[in-house]
């Protein structure tokens, strides 16, 4: 079954070909929080302090990564509301607000790469795509071929533009600077200190960071886990370790990690959920068990995760 017959239709070029940087989110979630038509309003220039190209990039970005949601209403223009990882997370008083925890970019790398409609090309790279180095050609490639397998059509400039977006998402801008000097495409975008993906100049390739991620908590991992699971557990109670390891769109692909620090996430994880998710080895076979029963129970046992890691900095 194809995403479109899911009723899942993606956009493409939302972001203007803009990456989003440091203060885009926070400014996004407190324009929309004084004014919730911000986004359709001759007033959004002045408020964002951006152009108008750059305010439907913010507008994008804060969609893409889960902080603004389409509210149901009539005719042909939704309006946006905030989500409550917003609330938490970046309005004043929230966990941070203004993304100044490396364990804060690692769960919006895990909101943007989980977004089937704003972000499936950042979908595509991390959790289905398995070529640990790569040249931009090949990935382009690979993205075409899996819109074609899903009934997606666009144009190959489309793909393209997503791709070089993706990428610079996440690749530092020294990279990427040229003899031009700044310019609006050597600004690094937050999610590049996660350090995923490494361009290698010499030999113009792209290459995957896989291994331990030392900046990684166990929370986030656990709150990315848990929404993971809701989605493909069902009546289960059991998954093995290897579906989080290796399952497409499993924190092991997200991150990038590697089966000893799967592991380590998982140990700790069980201390952290009192037993309610637990690690066993059955005959050579190592399972996840979970006492979680509704997706509503995966969801509030995820948040409180966070919740959990972002106390530590509480004053």
């Amino acid at each position: 079954m194809s995403l479109i017959e899911k009723g899942i239709k993606p956009t493409f070029g939302g972001h203007e070909k803009f990456i989003f940087r440091y203060g885009w989110l926070k400014k996004g979630v407190d324009a929309l929080a004084r004014d919730p038509t911000i986004f359709t309003s001759d007033k959004a220039l002045a408020t964002l302090g951006v152009g108008k190209n750059m305010v439907r990039s913010i507008r994008h970005w804060c969609l893409a990564t889960g902080l603004f949601e389409e509210a149901h209403s009539e005719g042909s223009v939704r309006s946006l509301q905030l989500t409550e990882l917003a609330r938490r997370l970046v309005m004043d008083g929230g966990w941070d607000p203004y993304l100044e925890d490396a364990g804060t970019l690692w769960l919006l790398h895990w909101q943007l790469t989980s977004n089937l409609v704003r972000a499936l090309t950042w979908h595509l790279t991390f959790c289905i795509y398995y070529e640990a180095e790569f040249t931009k050609k090949q990935l382009v490639a690979f993205i075409s071929k899996q819109l074609d397998r899903r009934g997606i059509s666009t144009t190959s400039g489309a793909v393209e533009r997503e791709v070089d977006v993706c990428l610079r998402t996440y690749v530092a801008a020294t990279h990427r600077a040229t003899a031009k000097g700044v310019s609006e495409e050597t600004l690094d975008c937050p999610l590049a200190e996660l350090d995923l993906i490494r361009f290698l100049a010499e030999d113009n390739i792209y290459r995957f960071n896989i291994g331990p991620k030392v900046t990684l908590p166990t929370e986030v991992f656990g709150y990315a886990l848990l929404t993971f699971l809701s989605a493909i557990m069902g009546s289960r109670r059991t998954v093995t370790v290897d579906e989080c390891l290796y399952g497409d769109g499993s924190p092991g692909q997200v991150f990038k990690l590697d089966e000893n620090s799967v592991i380590e996430h998982l140990e700790a994880l069980e201390r952290l959920t009192e037993g309610r998710l637990r690690l066993q080895e059955t005959a050579g076979l190592r399972q996840l068990y979970l006492e979680y029963e509704t997706e509503d129970r995966f969801r509030l046992a995820a948040l409180d995760l966070l919740g959990h890691y972002y106390a530590r900095f509480e004053n």
